[in-house]
């Protein structure tokens, strides 16, 4: 990527971005030049993120995505601090297990408000802005598991769906405002979500070797190759493209037989 600041002068709210891939989006953000909110549910956690970035560049934003006043206050100090918030992340998101009679309510209905609600209200807190200054790229962390099926996750696999519907639906809405609107599907990435996942198992070194093998390029993803989509996709090298959904996944999505579980 040589010296070049491809996010430089932009402002960027990142969700979920304690940890993991969310963490890695707003460390590569903040590389490229941009000034970025760091959100989640502990602003500790989020202050740690932010030590690493430095404080001229990035502010820790404690807040629970379902409440809806939580999240416009984290706007609000994001705007007050940096500007116009000119790139939302929607990476937050809980991903309960098992087929869909074993999936309790209690998971049901916190899995759509985590996933769901809370990219609702993320985006409506930051689209003012967005259409006051007429620029502005809303990127939306799906999934492989929305385009096909894979078994345990059907609750998760619904949300994630719903969200490359969703970004398709707000890209034609906003695209004459300039507004773009797009959706990222990873594959397995090797996250501190799938490290705890491999390691409630029975046989963990098993179980990931089975996800290294079931993508055709042969291993699961890196937190970096999702967060170089996302840094395109926030950049002005993609001010052509809306409506789009990017099958980061090794093959993934297109391989025809199903993963063992």
């Amino acid at each position: 990527m040589g010296s070049i600041m491809r996010l430089t002068g932009k402002v960027a709210l990142v969700t979920g971005a304690a940890r993991g891939i969310g963490r890695g989006i707003a460390l590569r953000f903040a590389r490229e030049g941009a000034k970025v909110g760091v959100l989640d549910v502990s602003e500790a956690e989020c202050q740690r993120v932010v030590d690493e970035i430095g404080a001229e560049s990035a502010i820790a934003l404690g807040a629970d995505l379902r409440d809806e006043s939580q999240v416009n206050r984290a706007v609000d100090h994001l705007c007050d601090r940096f500007g116009v918030c000119d790139v939302l992340v929607n990476n937050a998101a809980i991903m309960p297990s098992g087929r869909l009679h074993e999936t309790s309510l209690e998971d049901f209905d916190r899995c759509l408000a985590v996933n769901l609600r809370g990219t609702y209200l993320a985006c409506r807190a930051v689209i003012p802005g967005m259409l006051e200054q007429h620029k502005g790229s809303i990127i939306h962390m799906a999934s492989v598991t929305g385009i096909r099926g894979l078994p345990g996750l059907a609750v998760y696999s619904a949300t994630k769906g719903a969200l490359i519907a969703l970004a398709r639906a707000m890209s034609t809405d906003y695209a004459a405002a300039g507004i773009r609107v797009n959706s990222v599907s990873p594959g397995t990435i090797d996250s501190p979500m799938l490290h705890d996942f491999v390691a409630a198992q029975s046989d963990p070194v098993t179980k990931r070797r089975q996800f290294d093998a079931m993508h055709p390029i042969g291993r699961v993803g890196t937190i970096d190759e999702v967060a170089s989509v996302f840094v395109f996709l926030a950049s002005d090298e993609a001010s052509f493209v809306t409506g789009s959904n990017y099958e980061v996944d090794g093959g993934l999505a297109s391989k025809g037989e199903q993963p063992q579980d």
